[in-house]
């Protein structure tokens, strides 16, 4: 699969988050994920479909004209359907933009969080001294943005302003332009989050370096 980020892009957006951390005392993390959960359902879903929809085909046919479905006609027929079944699943499989048609809305956006998450504690992001970590995740196959604000700057990037931020990003998305998108989000964590004094500063805590994972 294509990268999802040029090299340039990374350095780009790299540089943006150092400059926006030292603005804002926060640590910012980018990350992408190729796809957030292996939806085993899916294939099944469209096998289900392609049957269906190859049967009420063939009972179609016999309603007009009767009798045609008889002998090695009714073999063909289920044959038919199966692979009719088959060909669906299988497409599922190798293109990702078919297979998303059987993807439930809420079920792609409890996933991709439900990956943020584990990533956020695997990555250990909860380790700075202000507990001022953001993760924001973009997951390609679900199409879904989670943004993962640490208890220090949770006043700040609040849910509204999540919304908000990620209302800004779809646009860009959908045009595949992800380095764009990603730099409106940190934009807007700079303007949005209060500095904390100069006391409480403490470097560079987490790593500017995008996350980039496959997935599930």
């Amino acid at each position: 699969m294509k990268p999802v980020l040029s090299e340039n892009d990374k350095i780009l957006l790299e540089k943006k988050v150092t400059l926006a951390e030292e603005q804002t005392r926060s640590q910012i993390v980018l990350a992408t994920v190729i796809r957030s959960d292996s939806y085993t359902e899916i294939p099944w879903k469209a096998f289900a479909l392609g049957v269906s929809v190859a049967g009420l085909l063939a009972l179609t046919g016999n309603l007009l004209f009767p009798g045609w479905i008889q002998g090695m006609a009714v073999l063909i027929a289920v044959v038919v359907m199966l692979a009719t079944g088959a060909s669906m699943a299988l497409l599922t499989i190798l293109l990702p933009v078919f297979a998303r048609l059987f993807l439930n809305d809420s079920r792609a956006e409890t996933e991709t969080r439900q990956y943020a998450e584990s990533l956020f504690l695997s990555r250990q992001l909860f380790l700075t001294k202000h507990r001022t970590g953001i993760l924001l995740l973009i997951s390609l196959f679900e199409k879904k943005v989670v943004i993962i604000p640490d208890r220090g700057v949770s006043d700040h990037v609040n849910s509204a302003v999540i919304q908000r931020i990620i209302e800004l990003m779809k646009a860009p998305l959908g045009r595949n332009e992800f380095r764009h998108a990603m730099e409106i989000s940190v934009d807007e964590l700079t303007r949005i989050i209060e500095p904390m004094t100069a006391d409480d500063t403490t470097g560079d805590e987490l790593s500017n370096r995008i996350i980039e994972e496959k997935g599930l």
